[in-house]
């Protein structure tokens, strides 16, 4: 919009008074003057007053040679005011004028002939401050190669968003010449490109006025319609002197190269921090399904949208695991993340389910060969090649699965399983790179799971041992009821070697026996059994619990160096009393109907195993309906609380002592045991009966 037409009034009519200066004339401060055929002054603008100093009055009628040009000047200031009035040919170039305060300015002038309706003549001269044209060339010349030679992409769209000019960059960019540009949109000169941002960009700027720097643009042009390519982008409103809006500058970088360095860049840390991830949350215990849980999880959703780790079911059991080329896999599956939601997970084996896969299958093809299987870009014939039946394949195709990859678990030379990864919701496709990390992934998960996997065996094998030891249900006597359990250690420890047991006596007597072998796994378990074969020899002797603990204490020293707590206990129903000795063991409870649950007050002596001390029998009376609570230390030590109350809160959860047996050890055990207790638990609990 023009000086003169923002002058103008709503009405249309053409304002009053003094215009503000608003162009390219007000910045040259361009004079007009007008003289007749006699070289007198008869027009003078205000500009003319402010170059030449001369008011309007002192100018008109006044010859402009004699007021403004120098004596040595005058006669060719004459012959170029005859030449110009007598051919008509315009005269422009710098000329020294005098002005009012005696000093010379070089002026920049073009003269011309006029001729009005009349057919009277009179001369025009345009005139300027030379320094402030020169200024002004410099500028323009300087902008304009900067422009044209700079390799960024310039542009002007007017404000209704349509091209007025762009530089050569953006023309190569663009792949479009200049002059096909103008007058078009944005969507007409780069349909490839989604430019409703951009637009929308462009609109707030023309609004706000506020500009928008440095932001970034992915897409495509006709330039190179098969390459994304990126560029930052700004966006600027403007304006001319007076503030009218005249439309957007654009400027376009190509940043393709450095985006792709720093998404490189970033790739290689997201990997690495997936590794240090993986090395932080994989095998934090020596549970196998626990350790499939979390490689799981570290590969969802940083790699995976779902993500299966499965074993070969031979491996699980021990067995080879090796596949001929049109054998099937037999996939017991471990863990699934995410744990539910979506048809791709309800795709997935559940955990826990074994599941047959035909030779033809990629998740077999990974175990048999032990080398990873990509299908970057999955294909509706791919799918049944992935899911472990049609039902599945018709989830995952529900599901959007576009990319899969699996890597198998390989540790110590042998394939334990693989690692299954598919994308829903990610939109890129795995690449080499995600095959790189996600063979890392397995490279250290497979080593723990590996070792989850033998331990699980060494434990079963060492829990099979220990149950095939204990008494499965303690003998029936007529003067005891009893009841007992034994739980392991956590899947985070192996098993230990505690034991009880109940050895009917001659003349109705009954030895009852708690211990516990220091140590864990098979050795201890074997410990415990021989300790347990020679507490059933000595009991058979009848002797008293003090000298048969002397007899296991010497047993226990020729073990290897084993050592084992114990508390042994016979009990007389015709004296109504028990005789117990202890060996380092915590103490038993008595439990008697109208008196509070007690600790019993022995010598703790010291363990088997030790040797060189003796131990000593304590009587103490055992009524029908009392009970005697004999018990590990599992049941009843924490890392986190004192012995002290952990032994008054036992005490405090025998407060019936008419609950049945069976129901106080399950009481006591799960009120007790702690989840993450490291070790083993023996109670066995008696409770005296009147003779028949």
């Amino acid at each position: 919009m023009s000086a003169a037409e923002a002058a103008a009034t709503e009405s249309g009519e053409p304002a009053r008074g003094p215009v503000p200066p608003g162009g390219l004339l007000d910045v040259l401060g361009v004079a007009s003057v007008v003289l007749d055929t006699d070289g007198r002054i008869v027009l003078w603008s205000p500009q003319a007053e402010q170059l030449f100093g001369y008011t309007a009055e002192e100018a008109l009628g006044q010859y402009a040679a004699r007021l403004m040009v120098h004596e040595e000047h005058s006669r060719l200031v004459g012959r170029l005011f005859a030449d110009v009035m007598r051919t008509g040919q315009s005269w422009a170039g710098g000329f020294p004028v005098r002005h009012k305060d005696g000093s010379t300015r070089l002026v920049e002038f073009r003269n011309m002939r006029l001729l009005d309706d009349r057919g009277d003549v009179y001369a025009l001269g345009l005139a300027a401050d030379q320094s402030t044209v020169r200024r002004l060339e410099q500028d323009v010349a300087l902008s304009e190669r900067m422009v044209k030679q700079s390799p960024i992409g310039y542009a002007v769209l007017d404000t209704e968003l349509r091209f007025v000019s762009v530089n050569p960059a953006l023309e190569q960019i663009n792949g479009m010449p200049a002059a096909e540009h103008v007058g078009r949109t944005l969507r007409e000169v780069v349909p490839l490109l989604n430019v409703g941002d951009l637009e929308a960009a462009a609109r707030r700027v023309l609004e706000t006025g506020v500009p928008l720097i440095d932001d970034t643009l992915v897409g495509r042009t006709p330039a190179d319609p098969d390459e994304d390519h990126t560029w930052s982008h700004s966006l600027y409103r403007l304006e001319d002197t007076l503030g009218h809006v005249l439309g957007v500058a654009v400027s376009l970088v190509d940043i393709t190269e450095q985006h792709r360095a720093s998404v490189e860049a970033e790739t290689a840390r997201r990997r690495l921090a997936v590794i240090a991830d993986a090395s932080a949350r994989i095998g934090t215990t020596l549970e196998l399904e626990r350790t499939a849980c979390e490689l799981a999880e570290v590969a969802v959703p940083e790699l995976a949208d779902v993500a299966a780790v499965d074993l070969l079911d031979a491996v699980v059991e021990g067995r080879p695991s090796a596949l001929g080329p049109s054998e099937s896999a037999v996939i017991r599956a471990l863990a699934v993340r995410p744990a539910e939601g979506s048809d791709a997970v309800r795709a997935a084996d559940p955990p826990g389910q074994i599941a047959r896969y035909g030779p033809d299958r990629l998740v077999t093809e990974c175990v048999r060969t032990g080398e990873a299987v990509l299908v970057p870009r999955v294909k509706d014939e791919d799918l049944p090649l992935i899911a472990r039946s049609a039902e599945a394949a018709v989830l995952l195709g529900r599901a959007g699965l576009h990319s899969y990859l699996a890597v198998p678990l390989i540790a110590r030379g042998e394939v334990l399983g693989a690692l299954d990864l598919k994308r829903t919701r990610n939109p890129a496709p795995f690449d080499e790179d995600d095959v790189l990390l996600a063979r890392e992934l397995a490279a250290r998960a497979a080593v723990q799971i590996d070792n989850a996997r033998w331990y699980q065996n060494a434990r079963n094998t060492a829990l099979t041992l220990q149950r095939s030891l204990l008494p499965s249900h303690p003998p029936v006597t007529t003067a005891l009821e009893v009841a007992s359990r034994y739980q392991p250690a956590g899947a985070t420890s192996e098993v230990g070697g505690d034991w009880f047991d109940v050895i009917p006596l001659e003349g109705g007597k009954t030895a009852l026996v708690v211990g516990d072998v220091m140590g864990s796994g098979v050795s201890a378990a074997a410990t415990m059994g021989r300790l347990r074969t020679a507490t059933t020899t000595l009991a058979a002797l009848d002797l008293d619990p003090a000298r048969l603990l002397e007899h296991l204490d010497k047993t226990t020293s020729a073990l290897d160096h084993s050592i084992a707590t114990c508390v042994y206990a016979v009990h007389d129903p015709h004296l109504r009393q028990c005789r117990i000795a202890n060996a380092g063991h915590l103490p038993p409870a008595r439990v008697r109907p109208g008196s509070p649950p007690e600790l019993l007050d022995l010598p703790t002596g010291v363990p088997l195993g030790v040797g060189g001390v003796g131990f000593s029998t304590v009587t103490v009376d055992f009524e029908p309906g009392d009970e005697l609570v004999f018990y590990t230390d599992g049941l009843v030590e924490t890392r986190s609380d004192s012995l002290d109350e952990r032994l008054a809160l036992l005490l405090s959860l025998l407060d019936d002592p008419a609950r049945p047996l069976e129901e106080t050890c399950d009481h006591l055990l799960r009120t007790l045991r702690h989840p993450d207790n490291h070790d083993d638990v023996a109670l066995l609990i008696a409770r005296a009966q009147e003779l028949g």
